[in-house]
């Protein structure tokens, strides 16, 4: 007799020994059992996960001669065709070589008639993603209506190329990638069914290449079968596979660790002797220390899928959190950039070097003054405490400088009374004189205005003060704040601040330079950004930096406190 491989010799035959798809055979299963069964289905997911087996049982619950049932006996003379793939009434498509209007028109043909044996027809679609737009079109009235002996179910690995008109008239289920656990469990049952003697690393190791399929995972099963002889060794499985051995990854990064650059290359072509794939590497490198990173954010953590957490809790101890996930992603972005490397091993050896390279722990200074990168940092941080006395006497200093040059000018202003202005200290009460720009400028900040007026409000100049008689002057170009409106509103809230009826007029004047409450806000902010900047030229921390990494300052960087 023939052999026939593991994935045709061990594809479920019921719902029962599907292997994680619950969430779509318990929905069939009650639709069977309450018989509330769809007339279309569409199957979604990645290869080998169970979307053509699924279909198959669905017919062989359908066709049972036991009755329809979601438990088909798998004895009869329908159930034993269905698993044989030559049961009349059971019609599979393949839609990738079949994707003309002309051949979906001559299945669509038959669909009329009744079945041959069996109680429905069941339509088998693979790979329905690839039929024309016209494929499409023809099959819509037929699957929104079929006759009652008819099903019709669907599979694809690209559920967005089939167009919303087709999936709305279906019921769609979304099959998942099985875990690597669920994957080795079902290969442990299978072993032990075959009499093959499996180390349990082995089949570890072929459930992680599966990536997520069954099938795949049975086809390597049969092929390390046929490797060891029998018997199922995990060296030689990972040889098999162009793994790389556990140890060489513990030892890659207990050097990262060292910063050791030759024991590093010595590793690599010890892995390259072996033929392991480059990106093999990068790949079991990034999941260990995703490993570290998890003992770093939660020690007492362990995956029982994994029985290695000794050598990983080692390795957490010798790397620091930052360090961990710095390699990590140098590792993920080496593997992307393998491609254009001259060639993977070049790639490979790149990458593990730029771990080294890019690790702060680890960087010296590039001068002949000395000191590591702990120097640098005790020499800044002695340089900051000793400035901070500096720069505060800077800001006393540059405070009352302002205060004093505000005074000055506003007392040398011709017209006024040359009294010191009030700022916010008005005399108390409610009567507030009015007799010089200072008064003016320093009530303001009280008037109940905004908008529109207050900008008038702080563009304008004091000339002068008749009694309720208010004279001001402004810049030609900023005459469009001053309509009508804006004037008497701001007339109206300045006699509500005064407790008396005041008149206000508003000029044009020819002055570039009036003393107003916006220019003197803007050259105070102004100033402020100068010795902001003054400031961090002078700052002895940022002189450190700049002598010790070549760094210079952005300029437009600086922002001045408001």
């Amino acid at each position: 007799m023939s052999y026939q491989v593991l994935a045709r010799k061990w594809r479920p035959k019921t719902f029962e020994t599907l292997v994680g798809q619950e969430h779509v055979s318990q929905a069939l299963m009650n639709g069977l059992d309450q018989d509330r069964l769809h007339h279309a289905f569409v199957f979604t997911g990645t290869r080998g996960i169970g979307k053509t087996t699924i279909a198959r049982i669905l017919a062989k619950c359908l066709n049972c001669e036991t009755g329809v049932t979601s438990k088909p006996c798998g004895e009869c003379g329908a159930c034993v065709d269905v698993d044989e793939g030559r049961f009349v009434d059971m019609i599979e498509i393949d839609a990738a070589s079949r994707t003309g209007v002309d051949d979906m028109r001559e299945l669509l043909e038959s669909v009329q008639y009744t079945p041959t044996s069996g109680r429905f027809k069941v339509y088998i679609i693979d790979e329905v993603h690839m039929l024309s737009k016209n494929s499409f079109n023809a099959l819509l009235k037929t699957l929104e209506e079929p006759p009652p002996h008819v099903k019709f179910v669907m599979a694809t690995t690209d559920p967005e190329k089939i167009p919303v008109t087709i999936l709305s008239r279906c019921l769609r289920f979304s099959l998942r990638r099985l875990l690597p656990d669920q994957i080795e469990a079902a290969l442990v049952n299978i072993c032990e069914s075959e009499k093959i003697e499996a180390e349990t690393g082995a089949l570890e190791r072929i459930a992680r290449a599966a990536d997520g399929s069954m099938r795949d995972g049975l086809s390597l099963l049969d092929q390390a079968t046929a490797y060891g002889g029998g018997k199922l060794n995990q060296q030689e499985v990972e040889k098999m596979l162009g793994l790389v051995e556990r140890k060489h990854i513990i030892s890659l990064v207990e050097s990262l660790g060292k910063g050791d650059a030759a024991r590093i290359l010595e590793i690599i072509e010890n892995i390259y002797a072996q033929s392991c794939d480059p990106e093999s590497v990068l790949a079991n490198l990034a999941e260990t220390l995703h490993r570290i990173s998890i003992l770093h954010c939660v020690p007492e953590y362990r995956d029982r899928d994994r029985p290695d957490w000794s050598s990983i809790q080692d390795l957490s101890q010798q790397l620091s959190p930052q360090s961990a996930q710095l390699y990590y992603q140098i590792a993920i972005k080496g593997i992307a950039d393998l491609g254009l490397a001259p060639d993977p091993r070049t790639g490979l050896e790149m990458t593990l070097l730029r771990m080294l390279a890019f690790e702060p722990a680890k960087a010296q200074s590039n001068d002949n003054s000395g000191g590591g990168s702990e120097d640098i940092k005790k020499k800044i941080e002695q340089a900051r405490q000793a400035a901070q006395p500096q720069r505060q006497s800077a800001a006393r200093k540059s405070s009352a400088s302002h205060q004093v040059e505000q005074n000055t000018r506003t007392k040398a202003r011709p017209g006024s009374s040359r009294q010191e202005p009030a700022g916010d200290s008005a005399p108390s009460g409610n009567k507030v004189k009015l007799d010089d720009e200072a008064a003016w400028i320093s009530i303001i900040g009280k008037l109940p205005i905004s908008g529109q007026v207050r900008e008038l409000a702080r563009n304008l100049h004091l000339q002068s003060a008749d009694g309720g008689d208010l004279s001001f002057a402004i810049s030609p170009t900023l005459r469009h704040l001053g309509s009508k409106q804006c004037v008497d509103r701001l007339g109206q809230a300045i006699s509500e601040q005064l407790g008396e009826s005041v008149r206000i007029s508003v000029v044009d004047s020819t002055d570039k330079e009036l003393l107003t409450a916006a220019g003197i806000s803007e050259q105070s902010q102004r100033r402020k950004q100068t010795d902001a900047e003054r400031a961090i030229v002078d700052d002895p921390t940022v002189k450190a930096l700049k002598d010790k990494f070549d760094a210079s300052i952005v300029e437009d960087s600086i922002q001045a406190l408001q």
